[in-house]
């Protein structure tokens, strides 16, 4: 059954955690999928959730789950917020969508203390300062 489903490789889409704001008192974080194809992708599904060891104590977050009609090409869209308490944990990202008739799957995986200042570029397309994986 398994060898049934197309191997499709997933190209030219990113997420990203991006610095939306930041003041003396708070830094605003939101996460985006970024696709970079030249066409769009369509009946795009999202889970999200973070896991991992923080102070010694196992935790698991809860799955959010996120639906979006359609990303035109060269475009993005943002997904959710993200605070910075979770930073110290795994933050994976399901992403699946349709082009045409065909699906594709990836998981984005944010690994422990990976969005820290000195990780920060310019994210594609968004032009702010983010962590980017993916392509």
């Amino acid at each position: 059954m398994k060898k049934d489903i197309p191997d499709n490789i997933v190209e030219d889409i990113a997420m990203a955690v991006v610095l939306e704001n930041e003041t003396p008192e708070a830094k605003v974080w939101n996460v985006y999928i970024i696709n970079l194809k030249e066409v769009a992708i369509e009946t795009v599904l999202i889970t999200s959730t973070g896991y991992g060891l923080l102070n010694g104590d196992e935790i698991k977050t809860s799955t959010l789950r996120h639906r979006k009609d359609k990303i035109e090409a060269h475009s993005f869209v943002k997904i959710e917020a993200i605070d910075e308490q979770v930073f110290g944990l795994n933050n994976e990202y399901l992403l699946s969508y349709f082009i045409g008739t065909e699906i594709f799957d990836k998981k984005f995986i944010f690994l422990p203390e990976s969005i820290i200042e000195s990780n920060l570029s310019k994210v594609p397309l968004v032009n702010k300062p983010g962590v980017v994986i993916g392509k």
